[in-house]
C-alpha cells in the first residue's frame, strides 16, 4: 500500500476539482441555501423556530450558511463559526425537528442538484452535521435512557 502525503491546498484543491466536476460552484451553494431556507420559512413546524431566533436578520443568517455550505462541499474556508454554542442555547428546537430539517433538504437537493451525485455527497454531510449536533443538545440516546432509571 502506498501512502500519499498531501499538502492542505494540495487536499483542497482535490475536493473543489471532484465538487466541480459534480456541479458544485459558489451560484449552485446560493441557490441550494435561498431554496431550502424558502422551504424551512413556510414549513409548520421549522418556520416558527426559525422566525424565533433569526426574526429580520434572514440576510446576514443567509450569507453565513452559504459561507458554511460553501466551506463543507467545497473546502473553502469561508465559515469560522461554532455551530455547537450557537444551536445548544436555541431552547425550542426538539430532536425530531432535525428529522424535518433533513427531509426538507433532501428534498431541496432533489429539486436543485445539478447532478445526481451532488445528491449523496451533500446528505453525507448534513446528515453527519445533524448527528453531531444532536448529540450536542440531547446527548447520548442510550446515555439518557440509562439515567431515567427503571
Amino acid at each position: 500500500m502506498t501512502i500519499v502525503i498531501r499538502s492542505a491546498e494540495e487536499r483542497r484543491q482535490e475536493i473543489q476539482a471532484a465538487a466541480a466536476k459534480m456541479g458544485i460552484d459558489e451560484a449552485y451553494v446560493s441557490e441550494l441555501v435561498e431554496t431550502f431556507y424558502t422551504c424551512v420559512r413556510a414549513h409548520p413546524v421549522l418556520g416558527p423556530v426559525f422566525e424565533e431566533k433569526i426574526g429580520d436578520s434572514w440576510d446576514p443568517h443567509l450569507q453565513r450558511m452559504k459561507d458554511f455550505w460553501s466551506s463543507v462541499s467545497m473546502n473553502t474556508g469561508r465559515y469560522n463559526g461554532r455551530p455547537v454554542p450557537v444551536h445548544k442555547a436555541l431552547t425550542t428546537v426538539q430532536e425530531d425537528h432535525f428529522v424535518i430539517w433533513l427531509t426538507l433538504f433532501e428534498g431541496t437537493l432533489k429539486e436543485t442538484a445539478p447532478t445526481p451525485e451532488v445528491i449523496p455527497y451533500f446528505m453525507e454531510r448534513a446528515l453527519r452535521i445533524a448527528e453531531s449536533l444532536k448529540l450536542a443538545m440531547f446527548g447520548y440516546p442510550a446515555l439518557r435512557e440509562m439515567s431515567d432509571g427503571p
